[in-house]
């Protein structure tokens, strides 16, 4: 099934044509889309590429749980599509305002609360077309879900930030909505709460979401409806309305602002936690955000040496991404001239010298 809107257009040809005008001049390009994620990642200097105006969905297989779509169509598009077949992206996509698009949240790679119990933005991508930094139009993966043998190049596009190529398109693995979902409070302490979450995850019971913020514990249940009735039957504590999980997915939780700077700090999800880092927690507490008045780089040595790494989510300057292991870091060059070569493709946007 294919939808046309009036609005749906392939701007491959342009785009192409302005990538290798581009690395003719030695032009750097700032890639743009909807503009709600411009303030994720270091600042780009360059000349702005709209990938905006190449949007629609291509195809969507309800029956196959695929859909295929355009990089500047907008998520609240992909959104009504799959609503109408009662499906949904199981990774719960953060939204930042109703300009967002298909392209860039791949290209930020986040994931929502569901990401522990359902899997990450990259884990859905199936395939993708890109072009790289010489104007060519490249096709990875496909839109099948299966084991393959080689280098998955269309995972790499998850989380790129555009810098190893400009999304074209990108086919995604869909979910059916559960039938029913229920929302659970609890008044307990952060470091019992993650304990008692962590013991839950271990167990046959249909979590989708566990956040913590700072003073009592949220936990979600989907699934079907005798299973999630049954469940929070068990469980207890107070319910309340599903609306906390969508302040919770788009960061706008009162516990999530307020001031200046918020951490992003991934850590393993039972290592010890130092004092600085009993914060809010959410993704069944794998994630830590963390809010502060100012930047202390420190954060980012602690998060290393409890075996995860921090990203200055807001509130950041020149270095928001965990520093790289200079292994790392030459690993990362060496993909960045293998895509880009003459590194136009928003250069500098994750780190310096990429």
């Amino acid at each position: 099934m294919r939808t046309l809107n009036a609005t749906d257009a392939d701007k491959t040809a342009d785009l192409a044509e302005a990538v290798r005008a581009a690395k003719v001049a030695a032009t750097p390009l700032k890639i743009a889309g909807g503009g709600t994620r411009d303030f994720l990642g270091r600042r780009v200097v360059g000349q702005v590429l709209s990938v905006s105006g190449h949007r629609g969905i291509v195809d969507y297989d309800p029956a196959e749980l695929v859909i295929t779509a355009r990089a500047g169509t907008p998520l609240s598009e992909i959104e009504t599509a799959l609503d109408a077949e009662r499906q949904m992206l199981a990774f719960e996509p953060p939204r930042f305002g109703m300009a967002g698009t298909l392209g860039g949240m791949v290209a930020t790679g986040l994931s929502g609360p569901r990401r522990p119990f359902t899997g990450a933005v990259r884990d859905f991508v199936l395939g993708a077309r890109v072009l790289n930094g010489h104007g060519e139009a490249l096709r990875f993966g496909g839109t099948v879900f299966k084991n393959v043998a080689g280098f998955d190049a269309f995972r790499l596009m998850a989380g790129a930030y555009g810098g190893l190529g400009v999304l074209l398109d990108i086919s995604l693995r869909v979910v059916p909505k559960p039938r029913l979902e229920q929302a659970l409070a609890f008044d307990m302490p952060g470091a019992a709460a993650r304990a008692w979450v962590t013991d839950l995850m271990r167990k046959p019971v249909p979590l989708s979401g566990a956040f913590h913020d700072g003073t009592r514990l949220h936990l979600r249940l989907s699934g079907g409806e005798a299973g999630v009735t049954a469940t929070a039957r068990a469980l207890g504590g107070e319910t309340e309305d599903l609306a906390v999980w969508t302040r919770v997915r788009d960061l706008t939780h009162p516990a999530l602002v307020g001031k200046p700077v918020l951490w992003r700090i991934v850590l393993p999800q039972t290592s010890a936690r130092p004092d600085v880092l009993h914060a809010p927690w959410d993704q069944g507490g794998g994630v830590t955000w963390l809010q502060a008045d100012h930047v202390d780089p420190a954060i980012w040595e602690i998060a290393k040496a409890h075996g995860g790494h921090a990203t200055l989510f807001r509130g950041g300057g020149d270095n928001i991404f965990q520093p790289l292991e200079p292994a790392i870091f030459s690993l990362h060059q060496r993909l960045k001239a293998a895509l880009d070569p003459a590194a136009i493709l928003n250069p500098g946007r994750m780190y310096e010298g990429l």
